[in-house]
């Protein structure tokens, strides 16, 4: 796939968000890229939430947020889609103008000056208060601009706010292509030691025997990567592994930061060191004619977020922390794997295995599981009731561009692929988790976002098979699971144009209150056999989706809904009295 093929796929996809209801192509845009970024562990779960005016002189814009679950970072974005047919560059004027409308909207919560001035029932209402009240101990801030044109400047000068480093970058469509098309996010992250450290960083290098690896053994200078984490952030986290624990709630990190400002030359006695991956390593000789590490290409942790994210944090609160003392083991692996799904395998196995002394929540690392393999088997294997569509479980980041790729050699072989196995009939194993709790009645927990839901849906695997009561999907289950991401998406574009904000939580509650409604009688293989919900059943669920956006506010009692819509109090809350019983015949009701 080239670019060019990328941004008409894109175009594609914002028209047929656009044609389930969304009035606004710029914050149909805005969600696909925030929830890409929060696939490959760039950002937390995201919210939509448009609001822009003028308050004085000053022109304010945003489209989303995302806030961390300890309220430490911040992720501020603003929407720039302008709707390009072709390759087409944007100028840096434009994404700073639109930064800096972004940066005064967040000054203005900052100071509480803004609140009084918006409607109090709105979500951009809700957003200023929390932004007031956690800003003070933020630990990181960012913004970004989000555009479909080519962007000559990936990022722009740190801005002050309140006291505190803004980061500004901007996230094109040529930026976004090389995450999504390759599937591989760590591709950008390429760290030049000569840069950052002023020579090569000596080494003990050992080529792998296998050849799916190689090895090298080395100690990274503190303030190498503290400039690493600075410039990368919490993508240099391996995108399996995203818990990175804040300073304040873990007593481990506080140890870090402690023996960083009383006794930084004694860091690497104490410190157990880093685990990396990398897809490409260059030697050279360093100072003292040994082996040493010119540059990484695909540079990641999957052991050591904690320390990196400390020595960073550390150096940003104590700016008098002297980290030329600081050196951190490190253990890199170099792969050299050239099948992405056993690259993938590995991977998983080498974060697995590193992090298998920590407690890192082992369903981040469940694309290689029986249960995901079964499901990716299904489908390739069960057809569509017209024997020629099918669907993809995408258990691997990327495979379905692989797929389009490997099979796809020629452009009419590329049109039949893509009209057997549209993108629209893709499943990730994420979505998976969402479609399978929400019908299971647990909407405030697909309220928690993508990651921790699946979490949840691993761990009742896991809880399962302890108890004799193994889960393994067959076609039956196959068909049911499509079924229900059917129901899923009629209740999401069904919801779109009713409600102005929280998408995500009335879609998942309305989609439990369908399953308690109808129960049993649900007739999920007929969905199957259609391949989509009858319009009858459209307009039930237009009733209750207005119902629960209703009672989502109601019960809220003024607390930001997304936060609100997450707790097991708001699942009680929301189904202490019934919800209308349904008034419309609905031909998907057994014996109807």
């Amino acid at each position: 796939m080239t670019l060019d093929d990328f941004l008409a796929e894109t175009r594609a996809e914002i028209a047929t968000q656009m044609s389930e209801g969304s009035p606004f192509a710029e914050l149909v845009f805005c969600e696909v890229v925030m929830q890409h970024l929060v696939d490959v562990g760039m950002t937390f779960e995201p919210v939509i939430c448009h609001y822009q005016g003028k308050v004085g002189n000053a022109n304010l814009r945003l489209s989303g947020y995302a806030i961390s679950d300890d309220t430490d970072q911040l992720d501020l974005f603003v929407s720039l889609y302008e709707g390009f047919e072709t390759l087409t560059p944007v100028q840096d004027q434009n994404s700073k103008t639109a930064a800096q409308q972004c940066v005064r909207f967040l000054e203005l919560c900052a100071t509480g000056r803004l609140t009084d001035k918006l409607d109090p029932s709105s979500d951009a209402h809700s957003l200023a208060l929390t932004i007031r009240e956690i800003y003070d101990s933020l630990e990181q801030v960012r913004v970004f601009v989000l555009t479909d044109g080519i962007a000559k400047s990936k990022s722009f000068r740190p801005r002050d706010v309140g006291g505190k480093s803004v980061r500004l970058e901007v996230m094109d469509i040529e930026r976004l292509f090389r995450h999504r098309s390759e599937g591989k996010p760590r591709d950008e992250l390429v760290v030049d030691f000569n840069e950052v450290s002023g020579s090569p960083l000596p080494c003990v290098f050992v080529p792998g025997e296998t050849g799916d690896y190689d090895y090298a053994l080395t100690a990274i200078p503190g303030e190498a990567l503290r400039y690493v984490y600075e410039k990368f952030g919490p993508r240099l986290l391996e995108a399996n592994v995203r818990s990175f624990l804040s300073i304040k709630a873990k007593g481990v990190n506080a140890g870090i930061q402690g023996t960083l400002r009383s006794a930084p030359e004694r860091f690497m006695a104490f410190n157990n060191g880093i685990v990396l991956v990398a897809d490409e390593m260059k030697l050279a000789r360093a100072k003292d004619g040994a082996p040493g590490i010119v540059w990484l290409r695909g540079m990641q942790i999957v052991n050591g977020g904690q320390t990196t994210a400390s020595i960073y944090f550390a150096k940003r609160k104590y700016p008098e922390t002297d980290l030329s003392k600081v050196r951190v083991p490190a253990k890199i692996i170099v792969m050299k794997e050239e099948d992405p799904a056993k690259e993938e395998a590995l991977v998983s196995d080498i974060s697995r295995f590193a992090n298998s002394q920590n407690a890192v929540r082992q369903s981040d690392l469940s694309a290689n599981k029986p249960f995901h393999v079964n499901v990716e088997r299904l489908s390739l294997t069960v057809y569509c009731p017209d024997g020629i569509g099918r669907w993809f479980y995408e258990r691997a980041t990327g495979s379905y561009n692989t797929l389009l790729s490997r099979e796809g050699a020629t452009p009419a072989r590329l049109k039949a692929l893509k009209e057997s196995v549209p993108i629209s009939r893709k499943i990730t194993k994420t979505e998976l988790a969402k479609y399978l709790m929400a019908w299971d009645i647990k909407p405030d927990v697909v309220s928690q976002g993508t990651q921790k839901c699946f979490d949840r849906f691993m761990t009742g695997l896991g809880e399962a098979e302890a108890a004799g009561k193994l889960l393994v999907p067959d076609p039956i289950f196959f068909k049911a699971l499509v079924a229900k991401a059917l129901v899923f998406k009629a209740v999401h574009k069904t919801a779109r144009p009713l409600v102005s904000a929280f998408l995500a939580n009335v879609a998942a509650y309305t989609v439990a209150v369908v399953v308690q409604s109808y129960r049993e009688t649900f007739d999920l293989e007929r969905v199957w056999r259609n391949q989509g919900v009858s319009p009858q059943l459209v307009k039930q669920i237009e009733i209750w989706a207005r119902e629960v956006n209703e009672r989502l506010h109601e019960t809220a009692n003024g607390k930001m809904i997304s936060e609100w819509a997450k707790r097991p109090e708001c699942r009680e809350a929301m189904f202490a009295r019934p919800f209308s019983p349904p008034s419309v015949d609905v031909p998907e009701i057994r014996g109807s």
